[in-house]
């Protein structure tokens, strides 16, 4: 327990010292009204004529008089009371820091990290800055970090447009990484307006930091434009904590090359070398300055721009760096010290970049990786790549074009490459702290869903991810289950978002970056996990009892958290925290921590609440927590237990079915009739900023305890998780509705809310639009095709029905999101109900071939052909939960030859074929 003494002990000393001194005048008061009446009744009453020794010598033989004890007695009363009180006052602040400190004190049990930073050097370096277009760093938290930012030489409504971080605003066409293996090279390409540039790097791990790394730009104009305006190509070098810059300029501000050090990476070296076939270079610039942080990065760039004539072309003028900034600013050198160095050329494409990082503490480095050299490692590294892939998936063995078989590369690299580290420290809040308080600073390796608009942790989306990364790299798997669970405090709680630094804080609304210790998000690590012990005893991975053995102390506080903090008012129901019952200004209050944000819910949210999905991500864990512990020779008797409780369907009817909507449901405080209506305010003289209409919730039908009659997502939770019994009525009557126009079923997939609801396509407030109200999800589509397909080989009454919904939703889903793949050029978020155009967020991580492979073959799939030997056909598939589907193989038609499953999600073997030079 972390505890802040000092001023414990202050306010604990100002408390003694009152105390003492109340204590003090007391006693005082005491004693002179004492010696005073003694005065008195010896004036008055004493003639012995004895001497004032004789008297006192006398009073120490003789009993006290009983005046005396009574005023002592209530002295001696008085000083306990006081001490008493002294004492509780000090117990009472230790333990209001206690409180207050609880959630921000780590969980006190071994960390399953044990290795990082330079401890795993072939991950040292790497592209983990995901919401920048290009850029490395170290893992470490303070160290280097580079990137690269351009623009085209033209000057519109007065502002000219820097691309640097990844936004869907900057009008980019496409950007994707073709190829990424996570550790030692990537190359990427950004489809801009008028030309095209391609990213790439390679390592080389060597000495005592990680080793060099190349990296190339290179910008190549457009068939359709060949001769593009002048455009400006800037990378930079960003240091974090205490570095020094040497920087080489010559011949009017061409950077040459940076010498430095860092604490991180020791000494190091940047070299610039533009390519012979760069001929029509227009200026070189440069930038010195000193930025508070990453955040910062493109704004000072901004700031230190100027005019300069372009070289031979005297017409021309050039927006450039301005140099050094502390020739501008007037900073002395004492004050002054940069931290932020910037490259720039000015060119008209084609043009080639390299820039060489090189680690002094590589003494005996083969090679320098650049021209010639980087090229061919390029490839070697390429080919590497593409050999692996196929011994993990063998798309060429089952006759699959090269062509088709890139965007398969691309799936994977995208996710890959879209791992990022951050460092740093949430801001956190529990029901004993007044203000948000930091938690502790910590690294997080992790994936992000979307490098334009989240490029940062979310904890249920993680579980998702490393579904795929898992099949290529279980060591990166295991480091990134590894940092989130190290995330843990001490009462089992992992904040669902991670907002660590400035850079991320600057993308974030304020009022989302505060994580309430109360609310929890679906454990999705349990996916990978079942999964990752599926591999195991298939023998496909080695046994690794060792990692399961660390994270299981760590699992079993994390299912406690949510079986103790969760839980509903009845046995056996969980309910979602976070929602808010006192506002009126939302149609329904969101339940953010279930991932499905605006879903209808009962109106008035109280602690009598039971929500269905929740109850459902329970059952899972504890069956995953079970069979782990029986993996690893430690049965977890009481987890088995609470996976077969929940999953029994008698109990799930008593607390879930709903009689009147012939449904599963959430149940609670919920009223049938609610609407938002706007009112005008009157006008504040004065106050120009007074709102002209204010828009609220009126309720014209008093709310009850009841089922939350709204057919969608949530009624489909048990179903989807297969915690239905083959044979049960129940599950023809889910069947039926899945297929009724009316309901959920549409052309392009099942929207997440019937048309029958009040709520369907419903704003939430005045400017929050419906989100999960109607728009077709993928990854809930994804979960109900592997729901069906599941059902439709089990025996039961209703296998059938279940294979012919099956194969007409798969259909209907994949073909809609490659049409939009071709019309948009992306991967969206969700999809529109009525047109099936893709809507939301967008790109979001993977390809067309990640939903063409999710949708088509999986539960979790996976296996080997029986027939085809041990090393048969093998193939994986796995999907994200916002339109984003990660898969690893093409399909098309299927026989199950061996199954193996358990409620949630089971591994399959299954028979695939496809038809030869299949088009996605």
């Amino acid at each position: 327990m972390t505890i802040r003494f000092s001023s414990i002990k202050r306010k604990a000393s100002r408390i003694f010292k009152i105390s003492r001194g109340i204590m003090a005048r007391q006693v005082s008061g005491v004693n002179n009204r004492a010696n005073a009446q003694f005065k008195e009744n010896k004036s008055s009453g004493n003639r012995s004529g004895r001497s004032k020794k004789t008297f006192n010598s006398a009073r120490t033989v003789k009993s006290k008089s009983p005046f005396l004890d009574k005023w002592n007695n209530k002295v001696a009363i008085f000083v306990a009371f006081n001490i008493v009180v002294v004492i509780l006052s000090i117990v009472y602040f230790f333990y209001q820091h206690h409180l207050e400190n609880i959630v921000i004190t780590p969980l006190n049990l071994p960390k399953v990290i044990s290795k990082s930073g330079l401890d795993v050097p072939t991950r040292y370096w790497g592209t983990y800055r995901p919401g920048s277009y290009f850029g490395m760093r170290t893992r470490s938290p303070q160290g280097l970090s580079t990137g690269i930012m351009w623009f085209s030489q033209k000057v519109i409504n007065n502002r000219i447009d820097i691309r640097h971080w990844c936004d869907q605003w900057d009008n980019v066409n496409h950007y994707t990484w073709l190829e990424h293996d996570g550790e030692n090279f990537g190359i990427q390409k950004i489809d801009d307006k008028e030309y095209y540039l391609v990213t790439s790097f390679v390592k080389q791990v060597g000495g005592d930091h990680g080793g060099d790394f190349t990296a190339k730009i290179s910008v190549r104009p457009k068939e359709f434009n060949p001769s593009p305006g002048p455009v400006s190509l800037m990378f930079y070098v960003y240091a974090t904590g205490d570095a020094d810059f040497d920087p080489l300029v010559v011949n009017e501000g061409h950077l040459r090359s940076i010498d430095g050090y860092a604490e991180s990476v020791g000494n190091f070296s940047f070299f610039f070398r533009e390519i012979e076939t760069s001929k029509t270079i227009l200026k070189y610039n440069y930038l010195t300055a000193e930025t508070p942080s990453l955040a910062h990065l493109k704004e000072t760039v901004m700031r230190h721009h100027a005019l300069f004539q372009a070289k031979e072309r005297t017409q021309l003028q050039i927006l450039g760096l301005i140099g050094d900034a502390a020739a501008y600013t007037k900073k002395t050198e004492n004050k002054y010290k940069p931290n932020f160095i910037v490259y720039q050329v000015t060119f008209i494409p084609p043009f080639e970049l390299e820039v060489f990082f090189e680690s002094a503490s590589f003494r005996n480095r083969p090679t320098k990786i650049l021209g010639n050299t980087y090229n061919n490692e390029l490839d070697n590294y390429m080919k590497n790549f593409e050999d692996k892939f196929e011994s993990i998936f063998k798309l060429r063995a089952k006759g699959y074009h090269p062509l088709d078989i890139k965007p398969a590369y691309a799936a994977l690299s995208n996710m890959l490459g879209g791992i990022g580290y951050f460092y740093g420290s949430s801001l956190v809040q529990s029901v004993h702290n007044k203000e948000p308080v930091s938690y502790w600073n910590a690294p997080l390796y992790t994936a992000v869903p979307s490098r334009s608009f989240f490029p940062r942790g979310f904890l249920w989306d993680e579980g998702f991810h490393n579904l795929l990364i898992l099949e290529w790299n279980p060591e990166i798997t295991k480091e990134i289950i590894g940092h989130w669970l190290d995330l843990m405090n001490i009462e089992g709680w992992i904040p669902r978002e991670q907002i660590l630094d400035a850079e991320a804080r600057e993308r974030v609304p304020a009022e989302f970056i505060v994580q309430k210790n109360t609310n929890a998000n679906p454990p999705t690590f349990f996916l990978t996990l079942e999964r990752f012990l599926y591999k195991m005893k298939s023998g496909s991975f080695p046994k690794d009892t060792v990692f399961l053995k660390n994270i299981l102390p760590r699992l079993k506080v994390w299912f406690d958290w949510f079986n103790r903090t969760q839980t509903g008012m009845i046995p056996g129901t969980y309910r979602w925290r976070g929602r808010d019952s006192q506002t009126d200004l939302e149609l329904n209050p969101k339940t953010l921590s279930s991932g499905l944000d605006d879903y209808p819910r009962a109106t008035h949210p109280t602690i009598d609440e039971r929500h269905l999905d929740l109850r459902c991500w329970i059952a899972f864990a504890a069956g995953v927590l079970a069979d782990i512990g029986d993996y690893i020779g430690e049965p977890l008797e009481k987890h088995r237990e609470t996976h077969l409780y929940l999953t029994d369907n008698k109990l799930l009817d008593k607390l879930h079915w709903s009689p009147t909507s012939q449904s599963y449901s959430d149940y609670g405080f919920h009223s049938r009739s609610v609407k938002l209506t706007k009112e005008k305010l009157p006008y504040v003289a004065g106050n120009h900023n007074t709102p002209q209409t204010v828009t609220y919730r009126v309720v014209n039908e008093e709310p009850a305890l009841q089922f939350v009659d709204n057919f969608g997502y949530i009624s489909l939770f048990p179903f989807i998780s297969k915690m239905i019994d083959a044979d049960s009525p129940k599950l023809n009557k889910i069947l039926s509705d899945l297929r009724n126009p009316k309901l959920l079923w549409t052309e392009f997939g099942l929207r997440s809310l019937s048309k029958t609801s009040p709520y369907y396509l419903k704003y939430n407030t005045e400017h929050d639009p419906p989100y999960w109200r109607g728009s077709i999800w993928i990854n809930i589509n994804f979960l109900a095709t592997r729901s069906l397909n599941y059902y439709s080989q089990v025996e039961g009454p209703y296998k059938n029905q279940a294979k012919k919904l099956y194969e007409e939703l798969r259909h209907n889903v994949v073909s809609n999101v490659l049409k939009e793949y071709k019309r948009t050029g992306f991967i969206w978020e969700q999809y529109d109900d009525e047109t099936g155009h893709g809507k939301g967020v967008h790109p979001f991580t993977g390809t067309v071939f990640n939903c063409e492979l999710g949708i088509h073959k999986m539960v979790i799939v996976s296996g080997k052909v029986s027939g085809l030997g041990l090393e048969g056909s093998r193939f994986e598939a796995r999907y994200h939960r916002r339109s984003a589907i990660y898969v690893g193989f093409l399909h098309i038609k299927s026989e199950v030859v061996d199954q193996t499953s358990s409620r949630w999600c089971g591994a399959k073997v299954w028979r695939v074929g496809a038809s030869p030079g299949a088009v996605l």
